[in-house]
């Protein structure tokens, strides 16, 4: 199917183009904020696993310009946006941390926002164990970084033992919610969880939080299974975004006499995977 199919099959995908999101992606924020007003009294952002840079979009348009510093973080390289700071970093890296503090001046951060996702196999237990050591890397940067009562969004793959997350969470955060924005396909396993009221707990240290300790309740090294059952919670679910919204799992038709464009995209990707092959191509030296 060509990029024109598309445009008609996924209208979320055609109205990031035509409003100048880099992806369809922006939506899915900007129905979280409008859910949870995550950018009230924000000047400090960091937007783990950035690129393309949608949500990073997002941040600078909904933010006062000048007042906000907003840190976007990425293996990849992001193409520049207007009041944003892009650095090509691994988040599981230590001198990632430091790098973001001295950005901010030694001040801790108001909000951390991951959108990030491995590439997906169809293995959905694989699929499932990978997004939450992302999401793990992404929980450690932002107990480091953020203000006491600051918020964390992350998306995460809702599986069989989501409800241990949820768990592990409202122990670092007053206030724990598991948000599906209407721009989210119904049928994928996509949602995003929304932490507010960031509570570090008393004698535990964020550089604590290591792989080894997934498993468990993040502030123990080890821990009875009995006591961690009482520590098991469930997170409320929320729709995000107006029942007028468009649904992301339904076809639309087109306006008259557009049908048949389809538009190019916002920014091309920086550093795709298929770059080598592409010049290999061009070259004629493709096998």
């Amino acid at each position: 199917m060509g990029k024109c199919s598309k445009d008609k099959r996924d209208l979320y995908y055609r109205k990031a183009k035509e409003q100048g999101w880099r992806a369809r992606s922006a939506f899915k924020l900007l129905q979280l904020d409008s859910e949870f007003h995550l950018f009230e009294g924000v000047s400090r952002v960091v937007d783990l696993c950035a690129a393309p840079g949608s949500w990073s979009q997002v941040l600078s348009r909904s933010l006062p310009e000048g007042t906000a510093t907003i840190v976007s973080v990425d293996l990849q390289p992001i193409a520049p946006l207007p009041g944003v700071i892009t650095l090509q970093a691994d988040i599981t890296h230590p001198a990632t941390l430091t790098n973001i503090l001295k950005l901010f001046g030694g001040e801790p951060a108001d909000i951390v926002c991951s959108d990030g996702a491995p590439d997906v196999t169809g293995l959905h237990d694989l699929d499932e164990y990978i997004q939450g050591q992302l999401l793990l890397s992404a929980l450690t940067l932002a107990t480091n970084l953020l203000r006491p009562g600051g918020k964390f969004v992350a998306k995460i793959f809702r599986g069989r033992d989501v409800d241990l997350l949820y768990s592990q969470l409202s122990l670092l955060f007053d206030k724990v919610t598991c948000a599906k924005p209407r721009s989210s396909r119904a049928s994928s396993l996509e949602a995003f969880i929304v932490c507010e009221g960031y509570k570090p707990r008393r004698g535990w240290l964020p550089e604590s939080l290591t792989l080894a300790k997934m498993k468990l309740p993040l502030y123990l090294e080890s821990t009875s299974a009995k006591s961690m059952d009482r520590e098991r919670a469930i997170a409320p679910f929320i729709a995000c975004g107006d029942l007028s919204d468009f649904d992301a799992d339904a076809t639309y038709q087109l306006e008259k006499g557009v049908g048949s464009i389809s538009l190019e995209p916002v920014q091309k990707p920086t550093a795709p995977p298929y770059k080598t092959a592409l010049e290999k191509k061009r070259n004629g030296t493709l096998r």
